[in-house]
């Protein structure tokens, strides 16, 4: 697995990982600049190119004062304060968002709250390009009052897109999906810019000038650079000009050049039926290439390398899921080892510790020490590219299924009938070629009406326990849910040597295999992970209120009854017989809002 996340900040440029930030040209009228909430911000006027380096800065004070203007300019943009994004655009964006937005609770304004907010972006971008943006996960902890603390300048970008939106709208409680629109398209806006820092970088070391257009050829040459530091970072800087020794160090390198040759062609084929999006200055049969040219084709692969990678993410999977013999998406470790020494896997080399903290092991088994197969597959140790803003992923299957579930439901809770019968209706796929029905277990119908029964006969879609249910109805596509805190989003170079297993330890696994072939699958205790303690993504207050009234209301009228019947003489206390009950579903697991 590759991935990279160093951090340089140097004071005359600022370097985040691989993205470094420049000045934006400020192009907004003052009016723009109290739409955002920045009144009180004396606009000076500055003559800078839209890609040119952020100036001299003595203080990271001053480069953080830097990076929220170019947070700014980017939100500018999105407004439609600056350089102008199209209607289609923020349609498009919307109608990714609709599905989610609807099936947000709200507060009594009808608007989301902080949290929501974020929850929304991540998962945008989670669906759109496989594409996790930096500090919007749902596992980063932020309470009702605050954004969050930041401890690097990159991490520092949520909040300020956030603060953005919040000046603007501070008298509207909430955000709402205009709202959620404009913060998707302004990170949007930011990841693009920041890609023309490396873009930069690759033409200096080529001696290119960027303000001269490139020959296709030469537009290859700077794509070949811009993919091996894009994927590797500094570390592979030596071996640029090397070609062969590029094909040795990543896996599948030709057909990676040919996907980046192959925007190029989108490009071409985009001048041709859309003359508009051509630069200034090349007609449609042009075989020269600006700089902006350049960058819009080094944008194109960021959002499409996800689909494009796919093929490798469905190959691990396919690995682990032909040892999963009962479907329950888990793999003993042994197996898992297994693969890397008997079959000279190169993929699955991650160390037990290491596993352990990415949430990918589950050490609740009567079988011993079980690898969870989408939590392996979705961990960031699988992540083929981390920049500093953004980390590109295997794409997570089980966004399909809940936006599915969401359009179904279009309300922040639904009734267990309801979910059994859109679920009922779905299949699983343990492979490409091996689809399913879905069946749905008396354990699992039990599950959900008992999550249910706690808040008052309906199910909250965006819980933890929810997400729980789905993992164990799909368990090879919806991760297992962890709570708060107990898992972590290292990759291999943060968290350090450790990260791969020495092959003494990973042989000592293999001894201790298991065989279960002959065991049923209930038998297993395949559920033996789950965990009664709920996670609310957003604040169901409103709902729940509701239903715990609801739910009062039932128990007081059991204990009237049943005091009525005492007094008639219609129970008897210490006669036998048959006994009728009045009783709620019990349900002794916790509740919070994180």
């Amino acid at each position: 697995s590759l991935a990279n996340s160093d951090i340089e900040l140097n004071l005359s440029t600022v370097h985040i990982g691989r993205i470094s930030i420049s000045m934006p040209c400020i192009k907004t009228v003052l009016s723009c600049f109290f739409f955002l909430g920045f009144a009180t911000v004396q606009v000076q006027a500055r003559a800078v190119e839209r890609r040119g380096a952020l100036r001299a800065t003595n203080s990271s004070a001053e480069a953080a004062a830097a990076f929220r203007h170019e947070v700014r300019a980017a939100a500018e943009e999105a407004l439609g304060c600056g350089e102008p994004v199209s209607a289609e655009y923020l349609k498009d964006i919307k109608v990714l968002l609709l599905p989610m937005y609807s099936t947000m609770p709200k507060n009594s304004y009808g608007r989301l709250e902080r949290r929501s907010l974020r929850y929304l972006a991540y998962r945008y971008f989670h669906q759109k390009s496989a594409l996790v943006v930096r500090g919007f996960e749902p596992v980063r902890p932020v309470n009702e009052s605050h954004w969050g603390a930041a401890e690097i300048l990159s991490e520092q970008l949520p909040a300020y897109v956030e603060s953005v939106l919040e000046s603007a709208h501070a008298q509207e409680h909430g955000f709402d999906l205009h709202d959620a629109t404009q913060m998707v398209a302004t990170l949007d806006r930011l990841i693009f810019d920041s890609e023309s820092a490396l873009l930069e970088r690759i033409y200096g070391l080529q001696h290119k000038p960027s303000n001269r257009p490139l020959s296709e050829a030469g537009l290859k040459q700077v794509l070949e650079a811009y993919m091996a530091l894009w994927m590797a970072g500094d570390d592979i800087l030596p071996l640029l000009n090397r070609p062969r020794s590029l094909e040795q160090v990543f896996p599948h390198w030709q057909q990676v050049i040919s996907f980046a040759h192959g925007q190029i062609s989108a490009l071409n084929f985009e001048r041709i039926h859309k003359p508009e999006a051509r630069s200034n200055g090349n007609n449609v049969l042009s075989s020269r290439y600006s700089f902006e040219d350049a960058h819009k084709v080094v944008g194109g692969i960021t959002r499409s390398f996800a689909s494009f990678w796919e093929s490798e993410c469905q190959m691990m999977k396919e690995k682990l899921v032909s040892a999963d013999k009962h479907r329950t998406g888990r793999v003993p470790l042994s197996k898992f080892y297994g693969k890397t020494l008997n079959d000279a896997e190169w993929r699955f080399g991650e160390s037990e510790s290491y596993l352990r903290d990415l949430g990918a092991l589950d050490e609740t088994s009567w079988l011993g020490k079980q690898v969870i197969i989408p939590n392996y597959i979705q961990g960031v140790s699988n992540c083929i590219v981390s920049a500093s803003h953004y980390s590109i992923c295997c794409i997570n299957e089980c966004e399909s299924i809940m936006r599915e579930i969401e359009s179904a439901v279009g309300r922040p809770m639904a009734e267990p009938s309801d979910l059994f019968a859109i679920v009922g209706n779905m299949t699983a796929m343990a492979s490409l070629d091996d689809e399913f029905p879905v069946k749905l277990s008396s354990s699992l119908v039990k599950q959900l009406e008992s999550i249910a029964a706690a808040n008052g006969a309906e199910v909250p879609i965006h819980g933890r326990l929810f997400s729980q249910w789905l993992h164990y109805v799909f368990p090879h596509d919806c991760a297992f849910p962890h709570k708060s805190g107990t898992a972590s989003q290292l990759s291999p170079n943060q968290y350090g040597d450790g990260y791969l297993a020495e092959e003494d330890d990973m042989a000592a696994h293999t001894k201790e295999e298991v065989h279960e072939a002959s065991v049923d699958k209930e038998e297993l205790h395949w559920m033996s992970q789950w965990s009664e303690e709920e996670e609310l993504i957003a604040s169901y207050e409103g709902l729940l209120s509701t239903n715990s009234g609801w739910k009062q209301f039932v128990r007081i009228a059991c204990l009237l009854l049943f005091m009525g019947a005492v007094v008639f003489g219609a129970v008897g206390f210490g006669k036998k017989g048959a006994e009728k009950e009045c009783l709620l579903p019990s349900f002794n697991g916790k509740a919070h809002y994180v």
